[in-house]
């Protein structure tokens, strides 16, 4: 034993203590750092000193002893310079004393949002002008009623008007790593209702489960930050032609909301989804219930929406009952004693937020919560529509997840959690109440009110319209919608440009159904060759818009447009301005349900046999 000395080996993450032999080489010392660390053998450096001289080498064959390595001396140990193995390397070194985990490269390598990174470089602090009457210092001076407030402090959050309920999550993050540690150990931990996987000392469920495979208890509290503090509408004509349907039919109606994330600035390191297209995929919608189909269109969508400067930042649906179509009133359903969402709409809105998450660098796993966002098209106190925004907490994005969570069918307002099977073990979930004395008790989720997963969040228009696609009193039809008569084909895009006289050619183009059209048409898909338009739309560049309008593509497109009873205006008659002159009228008109090209005269498609209208 005299033998036998113990080393203390320190790592940026921690340090641990090793027992060796004095008679052990440097190179059976670096394999039991790295049995200890649980890293590879080449993936480490360490060292004698602090500033990385006299490094133990693996192929060194001198005892501890001829190192002056002695008890209780202190060892350090860095990644290597490679990046691939430094992060293979900083992994393992997840777990500090006490097994708390702390943040890993692999997860300082995620790529954030740009909006994330920007808020991580403000400084964030609210700054206060100096008051002449409790400030008796001088101009340079601070004191506790001028001093800068922190991002997340509740009681200047509580006397903003309105009052903030919930801080921003980068304000959160900010609270997280203050202090004098600067947060080394802090790591967000994505909640995980699902057994652990590789315990080996019990068969698996349900024939067995320890405390270290078994998922903790999960007690429901409201959540203290939002990871989106406000959902903005570029304009009121992206929100009225998305409820133009319902007018029409009286049916509900859903949507995907495509915009980008910017700062908001109302809120200390706020972040705000300012929305400029909707998109409607195929659904089936009733007065009082939706259907979601499979979308073939999804993956263009999101290609082209990526090369406008775009992303899926939520979904918006309806729930409007009519009141008075005299007036245009709508009934105001969704309150305190009713309900704001119910427990099938908060599953499907954190079945959303788990298909796009959060990327976040304190996170082990890379990611954190989500962005995304539920808007609700309701009637409001004073019977007009009003839009309602919406997140639904980690807590319940996780028991959506793991699929731990069901609606009940006769109360909209409440869920119910699992209970555990032999094919699912489920944890216990509680939530506080108040009960008829006014004593705070704990109640287990079956049932479960849903204002527990709920985070409300302030939706918006601006009082100056900001138009990333051109507004126009008759747009171009919107897709999916065959049921009300707005069918995309040439023939409605030829009358579509044929009404566009006095208008430029990037403003006649700029219109999100329209670019989608063009690309995932049968006749004349443009998938591969509209880049560079889209590049004109995202810069607002009209020479760009003129050089393609000049190629080939277009000039087929017209060609097409003038087959089907509707002349295009080509690329001679725009004058200087962007301007066209009036069309003129064809024979031939082409099937809207096959896209035969028929002859004049006919009231029947001659392949189809189906009438014209």
């Amino acid at each position: 034993m005299a033998d036998n000395i113990i080393v203390r080996i320190q790592s940026p993450h921690g340090m641990k203590r090793i027992n060796v032999g004095k008679r052990d080489t440097g190179a059976q010392l670096l394999k039991k750092v790295a049995k200890e660390f649980g890293c590879s053998n080449n993936g480490f450096s360490v060292y004698l000193n602090r500033n990385k001289t006299e490094e133990i080498s693996p192929t060194m064959n001198k005892s501890l002893s001829l190192l002056k390595i002695k008890h209780g001396d202190l060892l350090y140990l860095f990644p290597s310079n490679d990046a691939g193995t430094s992060t293979q390397v900083m992994e393992t070194l997840s777990q500090a004393h006490g097994g708390q985990r702390v943040l890993t490269p692999s997860a300082i390598n995620i790529v954030e949002d740009e909006i994330d990174q920007y808020l991580n470089k403000q400084d964030g602090k609210i700054y206060r002008n100096r008051d002449h009457q409790q400030c008796r210092h001088g101009a340079l001076g601070k004191c506790v009623h001028c001093v800068p407030l922190e991002p997340f402090d509740e009681d200047y959050l509580n006397h903003l008007d309105p009052p903030v309920k919930h801080m921003s999550f980068h304000a959160y993050i900010r609270k997280l790593t203050g202090g004098a540690d600067k947060g080394k150990f802090v790591a967000l931990e994505n909640i995980s209702c699902k057994i652990k996987s590789g315990c080996e000392g019990h068969p698996p469920w349900p024939d067995g489960i320890c405390t270290k495979c078994q998922p903790s208890a999960i007690t429901l509290n409201r959540q203290k930050y939002r990871h989106v503090d406000n959902i903005m509408f570029e304009n009121h004509t992206i929100a009225d032609r998305f409820l133009n349907f319902w007018r029409q039919t009286g049916n509900q109606r859903l949507g995907f909301l495509y915009g980008r994330y910017t700062e908001h600035t109302d809120i200390p390191l706020g972040i705000r989804a300012e929305v400029a297209a909707i998109y409607e995929p195929p659904q089936i919608g009733t007065a009082n219930s939706l259907e979601l189909l499979e979308d073939p269109k999804a993956e263009v969508v999101e290609e082209i929406a990526s090369k406008l400067g775009l992303r899926k930042v939520g979904w918006i649906f309806t729930d409007l009952l009519s009141e008075d179509t005299r007036k245009g009133t709508v009934k105001f359903i969704r309150n305190k004693d009713a309900h704001f969402l119910s427990a099938e709409e908060c599953i499907t809105a954190g079945d959303f937020q788990n298909k796009h998450p959060n990327a976040c660098r304190l996170s082990p796993d890379g990611h954190f919560g989500s962005k995304f966002v539920t808007v609700l098209a309701t009637g409001g106190p004073d019977n007009q529509v009003h839009f309602e925004g919406y997140q639904v907490s980690n807590q319940c994005m996780a028991l959506v997840g793991d699929d731990c969570f069901l609606p009940c069918r006769d109360a909209p307002e409440l869920g119910y959690v699992k209970e555990s099977s032999s094919e699912q073990y489920v944890p216990d979930v509680f939530y506080k109440d108040i009960d008829k004395f006014g004593n705070e008790i704990t109640q287990l989720a079956r049932p479960l009110p849903v204002e527990y997963l709920i985070i409300d969040i302030p939706t918006t228009f601006p009082k100056d319209p900001v138009y990333t696609f051109a507004s126009s009193p008759q747009p171009f039809p919107v897709v999916n919608r065959d049921v009300v008569g707005e069918t995309q084909d040439f023939h409605t895009l030829a009358s579509y440009l044929a009404q566009s006289q006095s208008s430029v050619f990037l403003d006649v183009i700029s219109d999100f159904h329209l670019l989608l059209f063009l690309v995932t048409n049968d006749v004349m898909p443009l998938r591969d060759s509209i880049n560079l338009l889209l590049e004109a739309v995202k810069t607002r560049n009209e020479e760009l818009a003129q050089t393609w309008k000049r190629s080939e593509q277009w000039a087929t497109i017209e060609q097409l447009c003038s087959t089907v009873g509707v002349q295009a205006p080509s690329a001679s008659e725009f004058d200087a301005l962007g301007g066209s002159q009036q069309s003129t009228p064809t024979a031939m008109w082409s099937c809207r349900h096959c896209t035969f090209m028929n002859q004049p005269g006919t009231d029947q498609c001659e392949m189809c046999n189906l009438p014209r209208t």
